[in-house]
């Protein structure tokens, strides 16, 4: 990956730069995630908090619940992040959200055990 990867809310509100490469790339399946999206599974990529810089307008949090703390544009309402105290120091951002979501591929599926039963999955990547 490049140096900076870049992306914005669906009204371009909100905007973001992630500097360098991700921790890690997950599908995550539980339900927090999937009635937040309204979709089946969310796709985040990790970093730590001081790869990102919010560029344009700070997003709106929402704590959804105890130490969990989701981020959103207040005018569109698109999904931007996830942030959770046991996380310390780590911002999980929607890859959809990305200009170039297809720089970021899914290394592994997390809350699989949540996931919808009708959902067919990459079966190659592993499930916990």
């Amino acid at each position: 990956m490049s140096a900076h990867a870049r992306g914005s809310c669906l009204c371009g509100a909100v905007a973001f730069e992630a500097a360098g490469d991700p921790l890690w790339v997950v599908h995550c399946h539980c339900r927090s995630c999937r009635r937040q999206t309204a979709s089946a599974v969310a796709t985040f990529a990790g970093f730590r908090r001081e790869q990102v810089t919010f560029t344009q307008a700070e997003r709106a949090l929402f704590t959804s619940s105890p130490g969990v703390r989701r981020g959103f544009c207040a005018r569109c309402g698109t999904p931007i992040s996830y942030e959770a105290d046991r996380f310390e120091g780590e911002i999980h951002l929607y890859v959809v959200s990305f200009d170039d979501p297809t720089r970021f591929v899914p290394q592994h599926h997390v809350n699989f055990d949540e996931h919808v039963s009708w959902l067919r999955v990459d079966e190659h990547l592993p499930a916990r």
